[in-house]
């Protein structure tokens, strides 16, 4: 796929996004929950080898390359990796999934009721590599806590700042400004944070997209506003914690949202299943957030 055909597959597919991109800090628990134990590797490099294995055992499944993913959100470690012989974003086109990359660094402290992400120190390096590895877009996060007003700009303007350098560097940049389920202002802040976020994109130059990941709404169909704005390519839901069954009910009240989970997608995956076994379980999971994001 050359990047028009990415493009016109993100803006109109029908499907949904994998998010496979469990980095540093929450690989053990991906791990565990896949039925790696701790024991079964020694040190990062061990980690991530088991990981990479998950995800090309993933993508590897027929069911996944079946036209209802249109996306796949890799670690970097993950692009640098190989699948059946290609690079993992070869081996994604090849299935007819658009591959993007995680960018940011982690997040800060908490202040404002906000947490922003770290410094990107390595951006402009991680842009050029990624380029390179023929990645369509980027993903980064930030996370909001609480409803307030000057916590929520500022993550909102982080992200659309950080997003102009991806824009510049020729690459789709996804902005996730994630808001917490467990929030009890959360209908609040999810008010404010429309506001930030189209006060932002009417800001855009004119020409220039970008994607959005945001929280399934505490009100349904808030952000359906912003599925139909000229600034932006898609909007895609992530499970923040919620269960499969919970999170596609949920997003299934949202018109123009379609899915980016990982738990969601992956949370019934486990390393003893045959290989029968694992692909009806996959599947399962594809077809139930692929019906939920139509």
């Amino acid at each position: 796929m050359n990047r028009q055909a990415m493009t016109d597959r993100i803006a109109t597919g029908q499907g949904f996004i994998a998010a496979l991109d469990q980095s540093g800090g929450s690989t053990p628990k991906a791990l565990r929950g896949y039925g790696v134990d701790d024991s079964e590797w020694s040190d990062d490099e061990a980690m991530f080898a088991q990981i990479h294995k998950m995800r090309a055992r993933v993508i590897t499944s027929p069911c996944f390359g079946s036209g209802k993913v249109i996306g796949a959100i890799l670690f970097e470690r993950t692009m640098d990796g190989e699948v059946d012989g290609l690079s993992t974003g070869d081996a994604l086109k090849a299935r007819g999934i658009v591959p993007f990359i995680k960018v940011d660094e982690g997040l800060a402290d908490e202040a404002d009721g906000v947490q922003l992400m770290k410094p990107m120190v390595k951006l402009p390096a991680l842009l050029e590599k990624s380029v390179a590895a023929g990645m369509f877009g980027t993903k980064m996060r930030s996370v909001i806590k609480a409803a307030n007003p000057a916590g929520i700009a500022a993550v909102v303007a982080q992200q659309f700042e950080v997003g102009a350098q991806i824009i510049a560097a020729g690459l789709m940049p996804i902005i996730e400004p994630e808001y917490d389920i467990t929030s009890a202002d959360r209908a609040e802040g999810e008010a404010i944070l429309l506001a930030e976020i189209t006060k932002h994109l009417d800001a855009l130059p004119e020409g220039q997209q970008v994607m959005l990941k945001l929280s399934i709404p505490a009100t349904a169909g808030l952000y359906t506003p912003l599925t139909h704005h000229p600034k932006v390519l898609r909007v895609v839901a992530l499970s923040g914690g919620f269960s499969t069954d919970d999170a596609c009910s949920r997003l299934a009240q949202n018109p123009g949202m379609i899915a980016s989970f990982s738990r969601g997608l992956l949370q019934d995956l486990r390393k003893d299943q045959t290989d029968a076994e694992f692909n009806t379980v996959l599947g399962k999971a594809i077809e139930q957030i692929a019906s939920a994001s139509v």
